[in-house]
């Protein structure tokens, strides 16, 4: 990577830090100075580098953004925005306001004994040893730019842990909302660890008011113990000229299950990295995605699925739809270890183009070093069926619902794999109407 202009960075760490110097622990304090060590040391990538010639972030690099603030907001446009963020009032909810917890519009009901669900600021105060090995780690902020520089400001974000044997039967919703009218930042940080026999559903969502300026950074990392089971959703409803990259991280171990179910509609410019390791025998993973760009929207989509253990099964279906000049992304990566023998991996990425001036870039890679496995993948970009379009017109539908039908289809594979009805609700309504969820 080349080393890019990163000032504005150091001097806004400057400031948090001393911000919060007097109330953080010392070993958080050494994490940030890491971070944000690795983070001067990596430097923000260009085009030039393999893993991001088909993603300029130049509007990273050249713009200059500051620490959001916590009161940057009117509590009546927070409550028009939840009501439309919500999706089910049984759930568990956590809300966090420019990367900060908002306890006033947050509400859970009875967790079985054990279960923390809680902000991450929360558990540094009252459980400081369990929360440094998880933001630690295996030293995953070494590996990338915007996950040293998210170390730099961790700060706040959700923390969730299921204890061995307990099932967590209502989801868990998690909702980022952004509102700035200056360029501003926020770097969220949520931990999921599930133990042994235990099974809960997450949601996370990221919105923001109508035209707020923002780049939200956020991480999340995710530990499944042995037979744990988590069904994991993304809903990424990002304004306009806004910044969103993320990065997920999950570790499974024996006969773990894990579900990915990731939706991009909003921000100027996204990228959505999910990396799992599959670190035993018997595991399940799915990874289910639908990315739906239009205008000069960008979005990103990066997978990589670490078999690293024999007896292990991945599935993987992202499909894109992109209209106008928007350009989609798809980078997925199998990758099979010497070990990783009776592996069965499956891998697709479809594309449709609404527009003669919308770009796909797919790449599916697999790389195999075990020799008694099942790997597939395979890319397909086309355009709607004009025979199928002419079909329903000459039953008196019109064209733009005609399309808006033929789009559904499309979509409706990743859609229906969805096991929470709340969840697949909301996101047929906004298929069947083509947009995201109404500005504030």
């Amino acid at each position: 990577m080349i080393v890019t202009e990163t000032n504005t960075y150091h001097d806004e760490h400057a400031k948090f830090c001393e911000e919060k110097s007097a109330t953080a622990p010392i070993w958080l304090q050494e994490l940030r100075e890491r971070g944000l060590n690795q983070f001067h040391e990596l430097g923000l990538p260009t085009t030039r580098d393999e893993e991001w010639r088909f993603t300029n972030i130049a509007p990273v690099a050249t713009q200059s953004f500051a620490i959001a603030k916590v009161g940057a907001f009117v509590d009546s446009q927070i409550d028009q925005l939840i009501q439309q963020a919500e999706l089910d009032e049984d759930f568990h909810q956590l809300v966090f306001v420019n990367g900060r917890f908002a306890k006033q519009w947050s509400h859970l009901h009875d967790l079985p004994g054990n279960v923390i669900v809680e902000s991450l600021a929360e558990s540094i105060g009252h459980c400081p040893n369990t929360v440094e090995g998880r933001l630690a780690g295996n030293g995953d902020f070494e590996q990338s730019v915007f996950v040293s520089l998210n170390t730099a400001f961790v700060d706040d974000g959700a923390h969730v842990s299921v204890p061995d044997g307990v099932s967590v039967d209502r989801p868990i919703h998690l909702i980022f909302l952004s509102a700035s009218d200056k360029p501003t930042f926020c770097h969220p940080r949520n931990t999921v660890s599930l133990g042994k026999n235990s099974r809960a559903t997450v949601i996370e969502s990221y919105l923001g008011f109508e035209g707020a300026r923002y780049f939200t950074n956020a991480v999340t990392k995710i530990e499944l113990s042995e037979s744990a089971e988590l069904s994991h959703h993304k809903l990424q409803h990002e304004q306009p000229n806004t910044l969103h990259v993320a990065t997920t991280s999950v570790h499974q171990q024996t006969q773990s299950r894990f579900r990915s179910h990731y939706f991009s509609f909003g921000g100027d410019l996204t990228r959505n990295e999910l990396n799992c390791t599959l670190d035993g025998e018997g595991i399940e993973c799915t990874l289910n995605g639908l990315y739906m760009p239009t205008g000069d929207q960008l979005m990103d989509c990066r997978t990589e699925i670490n078999h690293a253990r024999p007896n292990c099964n991945s599935h993987e279906l992202y499909k894109g739809i992109l209209d106008d000049r928007a350009k989609g992304v798809f980078n997925g990566k199998i990758h099979v270890f010497p070990d990783a023998q009776k592996t069965d991996a499956k891998q697709s990425n479809q594309a449709i183009l609404l527009s003669d001036d919308a770009v796909i870039d797919t790449k599916p890679q697999l790389e195999i070093y075990a020799d008694d496995v099942r790997c597939t993948h395979g890319a397909t970009v086309g355009e709607l069926d004009e025979q199928a379009i002419y079909y329903l017109r000459s039953r008196g539908i019109t064209a733009d619902l005609a399309r808006t039908m033929l789009i559904f289809a499309f979509a409706n594979d990743v859609v229906q794999g969805v096991e929470v009805t709340a969840v697949r609700r909301h996101l047929e309504s906004i298929l069947l109407s083509e947009r995201g969820l109404p500005n504030v």
